[in-house]
Formats: C-alpha cells, sequence, structure tokens
C-alpha cells in the first residue's frame, strides 16, 4: 500500500474513533489488512500533524487541521509550539542533574524529541527517543531545572 492511501485512512481512523493510543491505531490499522512497523507509524502521526487532546474522559488523537494545502506538514509542525506538543505527549517529567527524563505513550517520544530539536533550543544539546521514554541533555542544571519547569507547566495547566 502507497504512503498516501495509508495516511488517508489513518486520518480517516483518528477523525472517526476516539483512539488513544499509537497501538490501538496499529491495531485498527491490521483490522483493515495494513500493517506497518511503530517508526513508520510515528512517522505518519508526525507528517498528518494528528496530535493528542486532553478530554475529561481521556486523551485522543485528533487532526491538527490548518486551513491551506493539504500537504502542508511543514507549517503545521511550526503551527504547534514546543509546549503544546508537551502538552498532548508528555505525561511526567524528573531531572536528574542536568538531564531530563520525559515519559510518553507508546510510540511518541520521539514526536517529542523533533520537536524539541526542532525548536533550536541552545540550553538544549540534545535528545534521545525511545518508544515512550525521553532523555533531553541540557548543558547546565540551571537550564535543565528551568525547561522542567516548563515541561510541567504544560502538561499540568494551573
Amino acid at each position: 500500500m502507497k504512503k498516501l492511501e495509508r495516511q488517508k485512512i489513518i486520518r480517516q481512523l483518528i477523525q472517526n474513533n476516539k483512539i488513544e493510543t499509537q497501538e490501538e491505531l496499529s491495531q485498527r490499522l491490521s483490522e483493515k489488512g495494513i500493517t506497518t512497523t511503530q517508526a513508520t507509524l510515528s512517522r505518519d502521526i508526525r507528517e498528518l500533524g494528528i496530535i493528542k487532546n486532553r478530554y475529561d474522559e481521556g486523551s485522543f488523537y485528533a487532526v491538527f487541521d490548518y486551513e491551506g494545502e493539504p500537504e502542508n506538514t511543514g507549517v503545521i509542525r511550526t503551527a504547534m509550539s514546543l509546549m503544546a506538543t508537551m502538552s498532548a505527549y508528555a505525561q511526567s517529567v524528573r531531572r536528574a542533574m542536568f538531564i531530563l527524563v520525559v515519559h510518553t505513550g507508546l510510540g511518541e517520544a520521539d514526536l517529542v524529541a523533533d520537536a524539541i530539536d526542532t525548536s533550536n533550543r541552545s540550553e538544549i544539546l540534545g535528545t534521545i527517543a525511545g518508544a515512550d521514554t525521553l532523555l533531553i541533555t541540557c548543558q547546565d542544571e540551571a537550564s535543565a531545572a528551568n525547561f522542567e519547569r516548563e515541561i510541567r507547566d504544560a502538561i499540568q495547566p494551573n
């Protein structure tokens, strides 16, 4: 199956169902006879501008619609601020000196890492993303403490 066809089906699944996790999305695709890797699914989610919205009944994927060209993934990515990305995907954050550990849903850590990497923040030296855990290396403890506070504010708004 071609990428555009798969992404069209992903978009329809997200728009028509309350899907909480990448695993659930993968299962729904499988039910339609579409097999994909976790990495491909993460890339599709990022390219389609799909975010996770939090509601009273839980967190569900939603398509971030931008009025304009359908294939404007660069515009979609920049339209979502770094802290909006944190709010959508980060579940917790902890700090060990100048390193932050952020936990996300399964398959979502790379989405957060990409948002951090493309933000070009000088105090962040780099990121390493696993399936649901992200390591953020900051230039010093003060930078890490400030960024940790920003992330906490994003995931637990007052």
